[in-house]
């Protein structure tokens, strides 16, 4: 019996302007789209939300959510590298993920429901700085560690 699990990604790029490409909506979506099809128990799809670009829906038997999030920083690491006119050397991709525990924000079908995960897909050259910017260290301080994560992967 399969256990689907939805995980949605949305994306903060902090690097300065030029350092990579700009990814559309459409895009973004493409790179786990394309980065993860090898993997026939994981299915990604762009979706039309204001806050989220892509739905991840995979097998919680399989793989667990920080599986995922790692599969999907290589995914991106890996797109990035390949980027021709890509103008930094080094810099992190950090996944930061929670289980929604609040009711959903809208009755939208692409909104985050309870006890799904969000996920904020993140590129910087300062993690530390970002996350104390979200004040990450007390946000997530009182949360079960079954309920949150945080993947980081180099990109160098």
């Amino acid at each position: 019996m399969s256990t689907l699990t939805r995980m949605l990604l949305s994306h903060n790029c902090t690097l300065l302007e030029g350092h990579v490409s700009n990814l559309s909506r459409k895009d973004f979506a493409n790179v786990f789209i394309e980065g993860l099809k090898t993997y026939t128990d994981i299915q990604c799809s762009l979706i039309d939300n204001p806050h989220w670009m892509v739905e991840i829906l995979f097998d919680a038997q399989q793989k667990t959510p920080t599986d995922v999030a790692a599969l999907c920083a290589q995914s991106l690491g890996t797109q990035r590298l390949a980027e021709p006119a890509r103008q930094i050397n080094s810099y992190r991709i950090m996944l930061l993920g929670g289980i929604k525990t609040t009711p959903a924000m809208g009755n939208s079908p692409t909104s985050l429901q309870p006890g799904e995960w969000g996920v904020d897909v993140v590129e910087t050259i300062s993690p530390e700085q970002f996350l104390a910017g979200l004040n990450w260290e007390t946000v997530t301080a009182s949360k079960p560690p079954e309920q949150i994560f945080k993947v980081t992967h180099i990109v160098e």
